[in-house]
């Protein structure tokens, strides 16, 4: 998307972001209705001999496709950061796109696609809604952190709830500590190579 120059481009970029501002379980409904029994995917999987709706995939695809625009959005910023001279360049010494991608592009956007990575992540770790409507709520199978702390909390279980609380609060500080110090490194490491 980041060179795509066609005149959809603004109805695939909304199409793509559109799970960020849609209520999750609006998202959740509209997995169910494409992954369910009577849905496309749904009759696709059946016959294949399985089925996604209430399992563990189930939940991950829930959780990635609310997650998703954060890391679009983080990415196709960082590779429209890239001074498309150095592309062109590439190109004119015979580079072949998918060398370009990975030897050239990726490294540039590096910092912004391991940002998506994480602010995905986080996204997907505090999925509530989606993952719920399409996962279920199965102890041991498709219960999700969120989901544990409002049932634990509804059901009047507040220590319990308490300790997933802790654990989510754990996860989520380490992950974005970790982020903030490989961004430090790499901000260190640019200045260090810049100054060679």
């Amino acid at each position: 998307m980041a060179g795509y120059r066609g005149k959809f481009k603004g109805l695939i970029d909304g199409a793509l972001t559109l799970p960020l501002v849609l209520p999750p379980t609006v998202v959740g409904f509209l997995l169910l209705i494409l992954f369910g029994k009577n849905g496309p995917l749904g009759k696709l999987l059946m016959a294949l001999g399985t089925s996604v709706i209430f399992s563990w995939p189930a939940t991950v695809i829930a959780a990635a496709v609310v997650a998703f625009p954060l890391m679009y959005r983080t990415v196709r910023s960082a590779f429209e950061q890239i001074d498309q001279n150095i592309i062109y360049a590439a190109r004119t010494l015979g580079v072949s796109e998918w060398k370009i991608f990975w030897k050239i592009t990726i490294p540039l956007s590096w910092p912004g696609v391991a940002a998506g990575t994480v602010l995905a992540f986080a996204r997907a770790l505090g999925d509530f809604g989606a993952t719920l409507m399409i996962g279920g709520n199965i102890p041991g199978r498709t219960l999700t952190i969120p989901a544990a702390i409002f049932f634990a909390a509804e059901g009047g279980e507040m220590r319990k709830a308490l300790i997933w609380v802790i654990l989510i609060f754990i996860i989520s500080l380490i992950v974005m500590t970790l982020m903030n110090y490989w961004t430090d490194y790499q901000r260190k490491m640019i200045a260090h190579n810049g100054r060679k």
